[in-house]
């Protein structure tokens, strides 16, 4: 017995240290083993670090059922992040013992600001079939990280809702219609004794500010109407001396100069008698039919009026549809009075201060007009206010919320949290009266203010989607330079190309050109925004960046050195970041 065990411990000695050999054969094998990192040095797109991972292990290295652990960390300062792990498992790579073992994968870690100085390190662990396993010491396979896309410039925007009224001259119609009798032009006194012809007399007494007088003469298809070329001028004729009668009846005197007439004969034209005829209910469908058939056949205007005259239906329609044809119908367009802006901005005012003295008032659509005759953002908080309280329609509380959004863009640290919070308020009031592209805008731009990209980049979708009219250019800047942000830089490009032109649009389209390789139109992104403002350092830097990824020396020294003059904070940055590694003897020396 005693034998025995003494023969099965040196058979479990020697496993064990077969096992061991294995381990510490595989670690040494090891550093022969090659891993190509893509994109090297790192860099950010969007919120996170991706990268390809490419490993070769050498012959002889997997041996059968053993498992070996490739684990990445990216380690920066005292801290680190574990990556992930790539496994090479000896059953997958039967060959193993002759050739080398191949595999690749990719592999991502979100970005965290203090992650800007750092390397990615590997460390490989061999594993035996019974757990036992032996790790190699950690190398560097790429070292530093490029944050170029973290330069992006929010761009944001306050949608105001249109107020629904409007300092600009506006035209109000006054529509009226006189009937002839059959083939004359001559105005009856029946026509202008009516109710309505007193009631156009009158109007025309009220000497209302007019700019035009339009009147449409036609007639019936029959005969005695078409026979006379000229009668449906002359009906309009008729009307223009009379409205010219009662001009000088009242003594508009030099008012009557301003009045365009506009006369527009209508000659054998079906056009309303296919209108009418659509709406009568003296004949049925089917004789409608028979009667439109003619109307729409081949033929003169003569013959398919004879054609006419030949159906059943022909009497009911000479007798109800042609009186209506023989007339002269008047479009009056006059200026809509309105309070001067003056007048509005200090009524507005009593209303803010609930002057009881205030003599007049304004409407929901005037008040909300008075806000915008004002820079201040306070007055236009308070206008607002009051709107919300006067009506509390959405495009008050809209306009609220933008009020607040604007003042959050110029505020900082607290004061901006507490203006974004009070526009988040009235744009969820906003949006429960009526969410539209406006109150979603503004949705957008308060969701990027706190850091929301996600949610602000719904918001800004979904206002382009709800019909944004002439707000789809300011929407367009937010949603590009969320874009950029989130590394969709095909995507950005063409939604910043359709955005309101400014500093930040400009910079941030050319942002998306650079790191989408477009490197000869990413300089031209980048003069655009130091045209809109030569002292915008950041565009100088960038152009400095794109430089270097084209090799340009030169350009690079002189855009770095225009960068730092601007901006001095610039010079710590260009002289660490990366982009510059294959410039920085040239970026020491021209910036020390």
């Amino acid at each position: 017995m005693r034998k025995s065990n003494i023969v099965i411990a040196i058979v479990l000695g020697l496993t064990v240290f077969s096992a061991c050999s294995s381990l510490n054969n595989m670690v040494k094998l090891a550093d022969s083993q090659q891993v190509d990192i893509v994109p090297s040095p790192l860099e950010l797109h969007g919120d996170s670090v991706k990268y390809d991972m490419a490993v070769v292990l050498p012959a002889k290295m997997l041996p059968e059922k053993y498992v070996y652990n490739l684990t990445s960390f990216y380690k920066y300062g005292e801290s680190e992040v574990e990556v992930g792990t790539m496994t090479f498992d000896a059953a997958d790579f039967p060959d193993s013992k002759t050739t080398t073992s191949r595999k690749s994968d990719t592999f991502a870690f979100l970005y965290d600001p203090a992650m800007d100085q750092g390397d990615l390190q590997v460390m490989g662990v061999a594993v035996d079939e019974k757990g036992e396993n032996k790790s190699t010491p950690r190398a560097t396979v790429a070292q530093g990280l490029i944050t170029t896309s973290a330069m992006a410039e929010p761009v944001y925007y306050s949608a105001f809702a249109d107020p629904g009224y409007t300092d600009q001259e506006e035209l109000a119609p006054t529509n009226v219609n006189m009937y002839f009798d059959r083939g004359s032009a001559v105005l009856k006194s029946s026509e202008t004794r009516s109710s309505k012809g007193k009631e156009f007399s009158a109007f025309i007494a009220d000497k209302n500010v007019t700019r035009t007088v339009s009147i449409t003469g036609t007639h019936s298809p029959e005969g005695l109407e078409t026979v006379n070329t000229n009668l449906s001028e002359d009906r309009a004729k008729a009307i223009e001396k009379y409205y010219r009668s009662q001009m000088r009846k009242y003594d508009y005197k030099d008012l009557a100069d301003s009045i365009e007439f506009i006369l527009k004969p209508v000659v054998e034209d079906w056009t309303e008698f296919k209108d009418s005829l659509d709406v009568y209910e003296g004949v049925s469908d089917d004789q409608k039919s028979e009667i439109l058939k003619i109307v729409n056949g081949a033929g003169t205007f003569e013959d398919k009026e004879k054609a006419l005259q030949k159906l059943d239906s022909y009497d009911a329609i000479f007798k109800d549809i042609y009186p209506g044809l023989r007339a002269a119908r008047t479009e009056v367009l006059t200026v809509v009075e309105k309070k001067s802006n003056a007048e509005i901005s200090v009524i507005a005012k009593q209303i803010v201060d609930q002057d009881s003295t205030a003599t007049d008032s304004l409407s929901i659509g005037e008040l909300l007009f008075a806000a915008t005759l004002t820079p201040s953002l306070e007055e236009k908080e308070a206008i607002y206010k009051a709107a919300t309280k006067q009506e509390g329609n959405w495009e008050s509380h809209n306009n609220l919320g933008a009020t607040y959004l604007a003042m959050a863009i110029a505020a900082e640290g607290d004061e901006r949290n507490q203006n974004v919070e009070l526009a988040l308020t009235q744009l969820d009031i906003a949006a429960n009266k009526n969410n539209t592209a406006e109150v979603q805008a503004n949705m957008a731009t308060a969701y990027l203010l706190q850091g929301n990209k996600a949610q602000a980049y719904d918001a800004a979708v979904a206002a382009l989607a709800s019909n944004p009219g002439d707000h789809a250019s300011g929407i367009n800047g937010v949603k590009g330079s969320l874009e950029v942000m989130q590394g969709d830089y095909e995507t950005a490009v063409a939604t910043l190309s359709a955005a309101d032109e400014s500093v930040e649009v400009a910079f941030d389209k050319g942002l998306a050109l650079l790191l989408n390789k477009d490197l000869e139109n990413a300089v031209t992104g980048f003069d655009s925004a130091t045209e809109l403002d030569p002292e915008f350092a950041k565009a100088y830097y960038a152009s400095a960046i794109t430089a270097a990824r084209a090799n340009k020396a030169e350009d690079v020294l002189s855009n770095l050195k225009t960068a730092v003059e601007k901006d001095p904070s610039l010079k710590e940055k260009a002289l660490a970041d990366l982009e510059f590694r294959a410039f920085a003897t040239q970026v020491t020396e021209a910036l020390n």
